[in-house]
């Protein structure tokens, strides 16, 4: 009988020969199942499909591919697209930019960013003209410029100042006392960027009222694919717009913390906030 370890073991497959024709036969041959009931297994357990899961991979070798090779086309065919044009339109919404400018750094991106000190340690908002596609807590203001820089080392930076980014200083001050107060989460435009599984994810987190906390099994459930808990965890730990998108609602099915890319503490004290904001409120 089919197992999770099969498909497991066909999306290393995908993985391995992202940049590759793989035909649905083909892998379900690999499964030893039908193209119909696998490509059903595959997507209930990890949350897309076939071709979604290798797209997604070869995204993610082209961005790669562009870094090393010596021009966009080269890095286009090394990652297995059969055109340009197939590329291009999917590439500027998975990078937020061209596929030149990403080769380039990002070079002609301009990020603004801002830090505050905020009761959950030093805060880093950062955005583009799409809005905020970046908050994190960290200890120090190098080691959080080091992280905001590292996918876009030639992209032109700006420090926030309230003359010349005056959106992005009343954003970070409005988290901040958020933060600080359990004032309103702020809505804010934010500029996702990831695969279109985890997108999905995140907008369904934004969802999520404060002082709720789900499961990552029902969190799986609502956006439709409930075997792909596992991949919905992922999407949670891949999430770059801290609080903004609140991963931290989300915990282990027996209620226990699971994980937080800025650590457990905060993710408690961020549970702790909405949990007495929610029960005053009544």
């Amino acid at each position: 009988m089919p197992t999770t370890e099969s498909i497991i073991t066909v999306a290393r497959h995908i993985e391995a020969h992202a940049n590759e024709k793989l035909p649905l036969t083909r892998l379900a041959q690999l499964a030893h199942l039908s193209p119909s009931h696998f490509q059903r297994l595959f997507t209930a357990t990890l949350g897309v499909s076939p071709k979604e899961y290798q797209d997604a991979i070869r995204m993610e070798l082209f961005k790669s591919l562009l870094k090393t090779e010596p021009t966009v086309t080269d890095a286009i065919f090394a990652a297995g697209f059969s055109s340009v044009s197939r590329l291009y339109g999917e590439a500027s919404r998975q990078m937020g930019m061209t596929p030149s400018s990403y080769k380039d750094g990002g070079t002609g991106e301009v990020i603004s960013y801002a830090f505050r000190d905020s009761s959950l340690g030093l805060l880093l908002m950062a955005a583009t003209q799409k809005g905020v596609c970046y908050t994190a807590f960290g200890e120090s203001e190098s080691i959080l410029f080091d992280e905001l820089v590292n996918e876009f080392p030639q992209a032109s930076f700006i420090p926030s100042t309230a003359y010349a980014s005056r959106e992005l200083d009343d954003w970070i001050d409005a988290l901040d006392q958020h933060l600080a107060s359990q004032a309103p989460l702020p809505s804010i435009p934010l500029d996702m960027r990831g695969t279109a599984f985890q997108i999905k994810v995140w907008k369904y987190l934004t969802r999520i009222p404060a002082g709720v906390s789900i499961s990552y099994s029902e969190l799986a459930t609502h956006i439709g694919n409930p075997k792909a808990f596992r991949a919905a965890a992922s999407a949670c730990g891949a999430n770059r717009i801290g609080v903004l998108i609140p991963c931290h609602r989300v915990l282990r099915g027996d209620g226990s913390l699971g994980g937080f890319r800025w650590g457990l503490t905060r993710k408690q004290a961020l549970l702790n906030a909405e949990k007495g904001l929610s029960e005053a409120a009544k």
